[in-house]
């Protein structure tokens, strides 16, 4: 896979994302909103700091084997400072869980941790306004 096909996949995800919340949030629907709201708040620094929280996200996504939250929580643990030996061990436990049947999940959610580090790896630096 080249670079920018990797880069065209995970902003196609996270353009998607973000363009079908914005669009259900904009319904007058209280229920969901207070469930986006809550699911916010869930992964707020509290007893437990934001990268343990994306981890505990990362398994749980892993158990329902859900690829949309997988990718989610990839990215979110990333942003968190999961590095990739903390995301393995991650995804082990999510493996020992759930058994064989993870196993296209996990493949999906490598794949994915790939193309992230990759974009993360070709991104322009940061311009400093200092």
């Amino acid at each position: 896979m080249n670079k920018d096909s990797s880069s065209d996949r995970t902003s196609t995800f996270t353009e998607f994302r973000q363009r079908m919340n914005d669009r259900i949030l904009a319904e007058p629907n209280q229920v969901v909103r207070r469930f986006f709201a809550l699911d916010t708040q869930a992964y707020q620094p509290g007893a437990l700091d934001v990268k343990t929280k994306e981890l505990l996200g990362l398994v749980a996504s892993m158990v329902l084997r859900c690829d949309d939250c997988i990718s989610y929580h990839v990215a979110q643990c990333r942003d968190a400072g999961v590095n990739r030996d903390e995301m393995f061990e991650a995804f082990s436990v999510g493996l020992v869980v759930v058994g064989s049947i993870v196993i296209p999940h996990l493949r999906r959610a490598v794949d994915f941790l790939d193309r992230l580090e990759q974009d993360a790896a070709v991104a322009p630096a940061a311009h400093d306004h200092g």
